[in-house]
């Protein structure tokens, strides 16, 4: 019999909370990421508002840093602790496979100073189409397109560049290059990025619209994923013929698998916010596990390096926690975390390596506080230990400690 007959998993992309143990083996633009703190620095340089993650404990997690999150509770209504990584990378995938109970020992390939001659020039080859090489490179995706969107709208050129994470992505304008051929282009590079020197976790198609000084990417976005290279947690649960629901960017980050219920795209972290309320209160949803991502923490304030706007984000994301608790039934758990930091105050444009936070919360809660200090995996151990199937990789279950 589960403790829970419903677990819903958010991950607020990026959300650090502090640099991990061996964060200076790891480098943002030449500076190792051994200072990195995303949530400490974000309250220190713009503050922080987040009374109901603070009540469920988020002030309480112990920090190495003297920086400050929210202030703590003196009597949390849930649990709390931080996980530390254990895979060879800080990028999304990596994070998110880990917390699904793999573990990554050969990092993707990522391309600071841009795609090699030859992938460019298959790509050419195979779309009839001219690569523009000065946007080859890590670029963010909306000054991209500003700078290269009236050139692509005169020439019909591709728009290829990458970012921190282990990308290729490819801008197009939908008037000037459709839809259906963005697609059929993305999935040929999709074809040539699956071995190394170019393993690439993903392929991204990233259309817009609009004039000079006014693009704006649509909702049209594909992502072209691989699959993981061994089963995770959420294979396990689609096995035993549990639900598994999808929010937002997680069904790309796993290819589809393990997954057999998709909730789509999210527009914004409110639109993903409407989608999880959505699936948890949907009638067919009665038992399983659903798994949300929210990316604009990440996609549009940690890679442009903009604390207000994060910290803003950060603060909306809190104040629509009560809705997500008001659609909980008696017997679910919430677990919010992330998948790796994005420090906004720090060096370069990258991921950073940090601890992630985890807060627990159950209705059925009679206890609260923290709990040991772990790793990204244990989360979907003590999903699997709930549900009563076999983990993945690596994790251990903290179940018994949530009561």
């Amino acid at each position: 019999m589960p403790k829970f007959n419903r677990m819903h998993l958010v991950v607020l992309d990026s959300v650090g909370i502090g640099a991990a143990p061996d964060a200076n083996n790891f480098v943002n633009a030449g500076v190792p990421d051994g200072a990195s703190d995303t949530l400490g620095h974000i309250s220190k340089a713009v503050g922080l508002n987040m009374p109901n993650m603070a009540k469920l404990g988020l002030g309480n997690i112990p920090r190495e840093q003297a920086l400050k999150t929210v202030p703590a509770e003196s009597n949390p209504t849930g649990y709390a602790t931080k996980l530390e990584e254990v895979s060879l990378g800080k990028d999304t995938m990596t994070g998110h496979w880990e917390i699904m109970g793999l573990n990554i020992t050969e990092p993707f390939d990522t391309f600071w100073n841009g795609f090699p001659e030859e992938i460019l020039t298959k790509i050419e080859e195979f779309s009839g189409r001219k690569v523009i090489r000065e946007a080859n490179k890590p670029y963010s995706g909306t000054a991209v397109i500003d700078d290269f969107g009236p050139r692509q709208m005169e020439t019909g050129e591709l728009i290829i560049y990458t970012s921190a994470d282990p990308v290729l992505q490819i801008a197009a304008h939908e008037d000037i290059i459709p839809l259906d051929e963005l697609y059929r282009i993305c999935e040929y590079a999709r074809s040539i990025t699956l071995e190394r020197p170019a393993l690439l976790g993903r392929i991204i198609a990233r259309p817009y619209v609009g004039e000079p000084g006014n693009f704006t990417r649509t909702a049209n976005r594909r992502d072209l994923a691989v699959s993981p290279f061994a089963p995770t947690v959420l294979d396990k649960l689609n096995e035993a013929g549990i639900d598994t629901y999808a929010v937002g960017k997680i069904n790309d980050i796993f290819n589809g698998a393990g997954i057999n219920h998709d909730m789509g795209h999210n527009k914004s972290n409110s639109h993903g916010i409407d989608n999880l309320i959505k699936a948890m209160k949907s009638e067919e949803f009665k038992y399983g596990f659903s798994f949300t991502n929210l990316v604009d923490f990440d996609a549009l304030y940690g890679h442009r390096r903009d604390p207000h706007g994060y910290r803003d984000c950060l603060h909306e994301f809190d104040e629509r926690l009560p809705e997500i608790i008001a659609a909980m039934r008696e017997d679910d758990l919430l677990m919010i975390t992330a998948d790796h930091g994005n420090d906004p105050t720090y060096a370069g444009t990258d991921h950073t390596r940090e601890y992630i936070p985890f807060l627990a919360y159950s209705p059925s809660f009679k206890g609260s506080g923290l709990i040991p200090v772990g790793h990204f995996a244990d989360i979907s151990a003590t999903i699997a230990d709930n549900f009563g199937v076999e983990k993945a990789m690596i994790g251990e279950s903290f179940l018994d400690k949530l009561v």
